[in-house]
């Protein structure tokens, strides 16, 4: 995919690895090869699940590449033309903060510190897995920014307010317990069975139905901060199309003669 983002296809699941020395940086190049791997997970109907995980035992992500963000800070003060962190990607930062239309799964496989943006992809993924020296900290405050790709949209709905607040202005570490009790993550795992609990799950996922996969990851995005009532209005309504296709498709129909017949569905994701 790119020198600093590879990406490997293990049967439905694609598997992108950060790989920048000395630890991860998201600068334009990662952000660019970030996103041209969650376009082709999005885009490929072959494809049914993702993990995101960084190379290497200490870093996941640093996050936001501030030395590159240095010289093109120093380029623009010159009057050189100086290209923005997200200039011309699907996705935002990352590749994956900001992509509203990817409804397949993600599973971030966090190896070690994940830092500013580098716990915001983490945030952005749907299922996540750390190892026991995982570190997740927000040092933005004290850089002079906030942590906008990310952090300060949800931290705040999935933690206590002052908890939130003391991670973001503060910058504080919070080790991998910490984060697995305020639900962060779903697992510690050993750093040598990480990726193997990771491609567990995400083989497990595959073996659903595609468009339930993704109409299950739609159905929650667009109503998770609604009212009952306005939960069932928006399914019931049509707006939906990933589940409008999925209750008229024929996988809707194989898992229920699958179950009757006594025998594993065969899905073709229509």
């Amino acid at each position: 995919m790119s020198d600093v983002v590879h990406c490997e296809r293990r049967g439905k699941v694609l598997e992108i690895t950060i790989d920048n020395p000395p630890a991860n940086a998201i600068g334009r190049d990662v952000t660019a090869g970030l996103s041209r791997a969650f376009v082709t997970l999005r885009d490929d109907p072959d494809l049914l699940v993702g993990i995101v995980t960084g190379a290497g035992d200490r870093f996941f992500s640093p996050g936001w590449d501030l030395k590159e963000a240095a010289r093109d800070f120093d380029a623009a003060d010159t009057g050189e033309a100086a290209p923005g962190e997200n200039d011309e990607v699907d996705g935002g930062f990352a590749g994956i903060t900001e992509m509203w239309n990817l409804y397949k799964p993600v599973i971030a496989a966090i190896n070690g510190y994940a830092v500013g943006g580098g716990w915001e992809i983490a945030l952005a993924s749907d299922i996540q897995y750390a190892v026991p020296h995982a570190t997740f900290f927000i040092p933005d405050v004290h850089m002079g920014f906030i942590a906008d790709a990310g952090a300060i949209q949800i931290l705040p709905r999935r933690l206590p307010h002052s908890v939130a607040m003391d991670i973001l202005l503060s910058g504080r570490r919070m080790g991998a317990e910490e984060a697995l009790k305020w639900g962060l993550v779903n697992e510690i795992v050993e750093p040598g069975e990480l990726m193997a609990r990771a491609r567990e799950t995400a083989d497990h996922l595959a073996e659903g139905g595609p468009l339930a996969l993704q109409a299950t990851k739609e159905a929650v995005r667009h109503t998770m901060h609604m009212s009952i009532p306005d939960c069932f209005h928006t399914l019931r309504g049509g707006g939906l199309p990933i589940y409008a296709r999925m209750l008229a498709s024929d996988d809707a129909r194989e898992g229920p003669r699958a179950f009757a017949e006594k025998r594993k569905p065969r899905f073709k994701g229509r």
